[in-house]
């Protein structure tokens, strides 16, 4: 069986710590190679010589020669793409300073443990490396290109819906669409991972994007009239496709034979990818300009700092999976997710905690008592227009847009 976190590196001065350290990550069993290091030059060495190798970091903080934030640097100027972790207590305002800087070195800092290490609190992390690292996980395969071709002539691209809900009204203020391959002739769903990275990696993104596009728009007055209440459509831009500058006209035109506004739709744009070029920039802002919203997809897996948040225009962050996982015990998230909402409430932007999954997620994220949207599995898995609406309908009967509705658990 493949491990979730297959090669791990942890770079400690003390050797009891390395000790510790190999014994939790044995006893955890989810990983094929264990890798500790005395200093942070020598595991520099052997993370240089196959930069791919290690799927996770952990490193202490205070260390001689070169130390644990000297470190990181290093691993972003070096496009290290794994996950790292900070074994080392540390107070909130270096957290947050810390994440920061990570993301600027664009480094993929994702928590940090404190000393004496906890099993529960490295099985924890390593749960947030495998869904950060999904290329690790245990997985269907990649249909053909063939497949995928064929599945585009067929007119088998097919919207889902999930909810974007109010965590103060429980109003259902947008739905995030989402691709599913349905087939004509036995109605078998394929999930998004097995065909948008090969949709990409051929120049086929755009024909799924489009047709999404095109099935939801269409729907969409029908969803709104069978619902009774205003709401938003949010679609998946990835940062490639905002290089086409015609990609603005393409979504107006269509909007216009649909009979919708800018307005009623949001752009989600994932955060994985650093927006750098003129044309990424251009289309970003000729899509606000038009009066689309812009949400930062993902944020927290990749390298947009709490700084330029405030340059680029966008209207909402969407919190990242990793971020939102057990948060009421990890320290480290709660003090990102805090910045986030403290920035979120200056700026004036919505801000979306996505993959809340759990009770203890939800009644956590309610103590920030901001208006805050929540999205997940908790709520609603992403469904058919038809079964999106039955639970739609469902949900206002039963909530009444108030704040009392607790979800089972």
């Amino acid at each position: 069986m493949k491990k979730v976190v297959p090669n791990i590196l942890v770079v400690d001065d003390s050797k009891a710590i390395l000790i510790v350290m190999e014994a939790i990550l044995a006893e955890l069993d989810m990983s094929e190679t264990i890798t500790t290091c005395l200093s942070a030059t020598k595991a520099l060495e052997k993370v240089k010589r196959d930069i791919n190798y290690f799927d996770a970091i952990f490193t202490d903080l205070n260390m001689p020669e070169m130390d644990g934030m000297e470190l990181i640097r290093h691993l972003g100027e070096l496009n290290y793409q794994g996950a790292i972790i900070i074994i080392s207590e540390m107070e909130h305002k270096v957290i947050s300073l810390a994440a920061n800087l990570a993301k600027q070195h664009n480094a993929h800092l994702i928590g940090n443990i404190s000393k004496p290490v906890q099993l529960t609190q490295v099985g924890s992390l390593l749960n947030k490396v495998a869904y950060l690292n999904s290329h690790t996980l245990i997985k269907e395969p990649a249909i053909s290109k063939t497949e995928l071709i064929n599945a585009l002539k067929n007119d088998e691209i097919t919207p889902f819906y999930q909810p974007k809900i109010c965590i103060n009204t429980s109003k259902i203020k947008s739905a995030e669409v989402l691709a599913r391959i349905v087939s004509n002739t036995d109605g078998s769903i394929i999930l998004p991972a097995r065909f948008i990275s090969l949709a990409e990696q051929h120049d086929l993104i755009n024909e799924i994007t489009f047709a999404l596009f095109e099935k939801a728009t269409s729907d969409f007055e029908n969803i709104k009239e069978q619902l009774g209440q205003n709401l938003k459509l949010a679609f998946n831009l990835s940062p490639m496709q905002l290089n086409d500058l015609s990609c603005p006209n393409k979504l107006l035109l269509i909007l216009k034979l649909n009979q919708l506004k800018p307005s009623d739709i949001i752009i989600e744009i994932t955060e994985q990818h650093a927006l750098s070029s003129l044309s990424q920039l251009e289309t970003l802002n000729r899509l606000r300009m038009h009066g689309f919203g812009l949400s930062l997809d993902d944020f927290g897996v990749g390298f947009t700092n709490m700084s330029q948040l405030k340059n680029l225009p966008f209207t909402e962050i969407k919190i990242d999976r990793t971020l939102i996982s057990n948060i009421e015990t990890d320290q480290f998230s709660q003090v990102v997710v805090s910045s986030l909402i403290d920035i979120t409430n200056q700026e004036h932007l919505e801000l979306v905690a996505e993959g809340v999954e759990r009770p203890e997620e939800l009644a956590y994220l309610r103590h920030y008592k901001t208006r805050l949207a929540i999205q997940g599995f908790l709520f609603s898995r992403p469904k058919s227009k038809s079964e999106f609406i039955d639970w739609a309908q469902y949900w206002i009967k039963v909530t009444g847009n108030t704040i009392n509705y607790k979800p089972p658990s």
